[in-house]
């Protein structure tokens, strides 16, 4: 999945004020300090050699939908069946 930046940080915030209770400076400076270096360090370059990346992250269904169908085919499953029912 790909998002642009600034969804990216919003995502941080959300999950950082909410969820950890950090104050919002204490979140952009985890943001500046350690998620954006990680991102352009890790995640950017790797990007080359994905076969797919799906636009606009998990809110492209159109994409997600597709995915879920190939998997299911190559997994001989189908749409109504629970996927976890393939791996017990």
């Amino acid at each position: 999945m790909d998002a642009p930046s600034d969804e990216r940080l919003l995502r941080v915030i959300k999950r950082d004020i909410i969820e950890r209770g950090r104050n919002v400076e204490q979140t952009l400076n985890r943001y500046i300090d350690t998620v954006k270096p990680m991102h352009e360090q890790f995640i950017e370059p790797t990007k080359r050699y994905a076969d797919i990346i799906v636009p606009l992250g998990g809110e492209n269904t159109v994409a997600i939908n597709i995915l879920a169908s190939t998997i299911r085919q190559k997994l001989g499953i189908n749409k109504d069946q629970d996927i976890n029912s393939v791996f017990h």
